[in-house]
């Protein structure tokens, strides 16, 4: 009888346990509807649900300073973000001046991506040189990641700001929108960004700015950020005015996480959008660039969470 008891105990303590650990609710802290990143947490969140019973919840927030907060808070488990901002994030600089975001950490790496500034089809604006002058969205204060980002594609073409027409703007959205009401003569955007097709459509066409490569534009970007570099993006139907190869400033998305989250939970999380690529695919086309069976890529200034590294060393893709 006592043994009975015991086990009919032991039974229900392990059922709660598991119920509790299934039930745990996991947020991943993106940008407004309409941007990259959020098509691709609501993703990330779909395929972890489907495939891996992982309970995914997307959290919007302002934008990229708000999502680190929210992270390096706990207050959100994961985000995506530019590896760029996470560096300078940890350090407590540019931005984020005056506190170092010290829980955040990397859990991987997930593609390049290519940003460009853009204007309507029909503009006479065909090269960075050519905004001299021109009404350019600045400013970025719901979305401080847009000022480095612009500054660096004006670098390209030997421009600041105090080369354009200063023009304030609080997100990429909101800078779209400017774009296509002609309050803008160009913004800029993640290439194959929701918004971008929209805008496309509403002024009968955009297209993206090609960036210079030289050696001179090279030292200029790495003056603004760490880990920039410029990568070749070739059309494809789903990268609106895109229509012949271009070169982009690049830098890496990458999941951050708070170094508080179990290694359980980042291990499997990793797992789940590592090994289910054909799916986040089906879901938006951008995951074809998704880094499967690549070796971890070191940053500046940023660890990875242990739960990622188990990963990655199980799978032979480990170097310190």
């Amino acid at each position: 009888m006592k043994k009975s008891i015991l086990a009919l105990i032991t039974a229900s303590v392990i059922t709660l346990i598991s119920t509790n650990v299934s039930a745990q609710i996991l947020s991943i802290a993106s940008p407004p509807q309409g941007s990259i990143w959020n098509t691709m947490s609501n993703g990330m969140a779909n395929v972890g649900r489907s495939k891996a019973n992982i309970n995914l919840v997307v959290q919007p927030y302002s934008g990229n300073r708000a999502m680190m907060d929210a992270v390096n808070q706990g207050l959100a488990e994961f985000a995506i973000n530019d590896i760029n901002d996470a560096i300078v994030a940890v350090q407590g600089k540019a931005d984020y001046k005056g506190k170092q975001r010290r829980h955040l950490k990397v859990a991987l790496r997930i593609s390049p991506q290519p940003i460009g500034i853009f204007v309507k089809k029909q503009s006479d604006i065909n090269r960075i040189e050519d905004l001299k002058g021109k009404r350019v969205a600045s400013g970025w204060n719901a979305f401080p990641i847009g000022r480095p980002h612009m500054e660096a594609m004006l670098a390209t073409g030997g421009l600041t700001w105090e080369d354009v027409k200063k023009v304030p703007v609080p997100d990429l959205i909101r800078a779209a929108d400017n774009l296509s009401s002609g309050r803008l003569d160009a913004t800029y955007f993640a290439i194959g960004g929701p918004k971008v097709a929209e805008v496309d459509a509403s002024v009968g066409g955009v297209k993206f700015l090609p960036v210079n490569t030289d050696q001179t534009a090279r030292d200029a970007i790495l003056k603004v950020r760490p880990a920039f570099y410029f990568s070749e993006v070739k059309p494809a139907p789903h990268l609106v005015g895109i229509d012949k190869p271009t070169q982009m400033l690049t830098w890496d998305n990458v999941l951050i996480v708070n170094d508080k989250v179990s290694d359980e939970d980042v291990y499997h999380m990793v797992k789940a959008i590592l090994e289910n690529k054909d799916a986040l695919i089906k879901i938006f086309p951008g995951f074809k660039a998704l880094a499967v069976n690549t070796v971890n890529k070191n940053y500046p200034g940023i660890q990875y969470h242990p739960g990622a590294i188990r990963y990655f060393k199980e799978q032979g893709l480990w170097e310190e």
